[in-house]
């Protein structure tokens, strides 16, 4: 009786959850225009727990975006910028002198919301050394780091870095171990569409992103219930067999795609793979599926969850032969958009 009494406890309050992250999701989309599809696999990001890489280029908006979404949550947010001289101290405390001429010690951007920290930011982490990546994949596994002699617990951060992709002097590219850490690579664009850029660049309420964010109100929910809401659904939606089968093949491709028959313009599908998705990619790809049907109000995934989120959790973590790299953005996307092409999807029962 108390399993039983638990189990509806937990659905009744995901139920509650799925209406504040469509809440969460409309306020951010009225906030951000023409990043609907981002926002989205953000949303599920948080809900799932899974640390973000963002692509996209200079001034888009992604920090502001960080900021409205952490907001909305009514989390903490901070940012550190990486740059060639960063040390991993760097990002755990500040020393300075104080008034009185003594050296002071104060926590770094890491440590200062303590167990607040929602959403932490690494702006253009390839800029950092790899000791300061080894240190940032610390924190996101373990949830802590150790400082002044103690660890300090960081257990609803979110890690959110993109990548400065356009200079190649004085960076560190991320290995695919690292990469690997990341539930998603998340794409953020300026917007096409013609209305969209004038709003942008004409209507004054989007050129104050100071404002943007601080007219938002808190929230009444605490978003520190993430964790176990987070745990609530991965047991609550669940995956049939003809799922399971599905996903199976899916990782199948991944690894030897000529079964497949997957075939991409100007590639060898022979060279193309060197390293197809890790066992931790297709968890990730399975609890991101699982978000996105609680988000659609089902309690059971269907291929659309898994198709709508299988290239962002995918192309990151896939190591493809360093010839093909000039246009790997261009030919990870054709790679997944093939697989989902070219794997039969189950019949729905």
């Amino acid at each position: 009786m108390v399993e039983n009494n638990n189990k509806s406890t937990s659905i009744q309050k995901i139920h509650e959850w799925r209406d504040y992250a469509e809440k969460i999701q409309l306020d951010a989309n009225n906030k951000i225009l023409g990043q609907e599809k981002a926002i989205k696999l953000i949303i599920i990001s948080l809900f799932s727990r899974g640390h973000v890489l963002l692509e996209g280029g200079v001034g888009v908006g992604k920090t502001t975006l960080l900021q409205i979404i952490t907001k909305l949550i009514g989390g903490e947010y901070e940012r550190v910028e990486g740059t060639v001289d960063m040390m991993p101290n760097d990002i755990i405390y500040h020393a300075s002198i104080n008034d009185e001429g003594k050296p002071h010690i104060s926590n770094g951007p890491l440590l200062k919301k303590g167990e607040n920290l929602s959403i932490f930011f690494f702006n253009e982490i390839n800029r950092a050394r790899p000791q300061v990546h080894s240190l940032l994949l610390r924190a996101m596994a373990e949830k802590s780091i150790s400082a002044f002699n103690k660890d300090v617990f960081l257990p609803n951060m979110v890690v959110f870095a993109d990548r400065n992709q356009v200079e190649k002097n004085e960076t560190f590219e991320l290995p695919a171990a690292a990469r690997d850490r990341f539930m998603m690579e998340i794409s953020i664009q300026a917007p096409e569409e013609k209305e969209l850029r004038d709003a942008i660049i004409f209507n004054t309420q989007f050129q104050n992103t100071t404002k943007l964010v601080g007219d938002i109100p808190k929230p009444k929910f605490d978003c520190k219930e993430l964790n176990a809401v987070c745990d609530a659904i991965q047991e609550n939606i669940q995956a049939s067999d003809h799922i399971k089968n599905y996903v199976e093949n899916l990782w199948l491709a991944t690894e030897n795609p000529k079964k497949f028959k997957i075939d991409i313009k100007e590639v060898d599908i022979d060279d193309f793979i060197v390293a197809g998705s890790s066992p931790r990619g297709m968890i990730m790809l399975i609890k991101a599926a699982k978000v996105n049907a609680w988000l659609n109000r089902r309690t059971y995934i269907e291929p659309i969850d898994i198709n709508e989120i299988f290239h962002e959790v995918m192309a990151h973590r896939l190591v493809i032969n360093r010839i093909y790299e000039n246009n790997k953005i261009k030919h990870l996307k054709d790679f997944t958009n093939e697989i989902l092409l070219k794997v039969s999807t189950p019949e729905l029962s």
